[in-house]
């Protein structure tokens, strides 16, 4: 199994089933791909009942592309391309490389370039992870939408380190 499928089964753990949540502004969601998002990835408008009907194999190749690939999780270390990963599905890729250069210390222009790469490689995989992953709770902690979902964020953020210092360990 490659990083990606690997990050990718993990990620699903998370984002499973539909949801159709009136307190969640990306609206009906399965397997974690919003309705709006399904909709540009196929180039049309869909139903709920299309959104309800998604399946793992319809869903992995976006996940790839706009997820994994665009972020350039896989030049990444073990670990921490699952950090970013995961944050790319649930807040943004754009978000997710941002938070890394952070912790790296390089400018967060959003694009994962060399400086970064050679940042990231500067530091000790696990404190990048740490870094990250506090990074990240502290951004969901100030989102309008914690005090419904924040009790699960925070379990999703728990859980994502301690699977990616595992991964980081292999």
């Amino acid at each position: 199994m490659t990083r990606f499928g690997e990050c990718l089964q993990h990620v699903l753990q998370h984002e499973n089933g539909f949801v159709l949540n009136p307190h969640d502004p990306g609206g009906a969601t399965n397997l974690g791909v919003t309705k709006e998002t399904w909709e540009r990835w196929v180039g049309r408008p869909v139903s709920v009942d299309a959104i309800k009907a998604l399946t793992v194999e319809d869903v992995t190749p976006l996940y790839r592309d706009k997820y994994w690939d665009r972020p350039r999780c896989g030049a990444l270390p073990a670990g921490i391309d699952y950090v970013v990963f995961d944050t790319a599905v649930n807040s943004g890729p754009g978000r997710a490389i941002k938070f890394l250069q952070e912790v790296a210390g390089t400018t967060p222009d959003g694009v994962l370039g060399p400086r970064t790469l050679a940042a990231v490689e500067a530091i000790v995989v696990p404190d990048v992870i740490n870094a990250y992953c506090d990074k990240r709770l502290a951004f969901l902690q100030e989102l309008k939408t914690w005090e419904h979902f924040g009790r699960g964020w925070g379990r999703r953020v728990l859980e994502v380190r301690r699977t990616a210092l595992v991964m980081a360990a292999v």
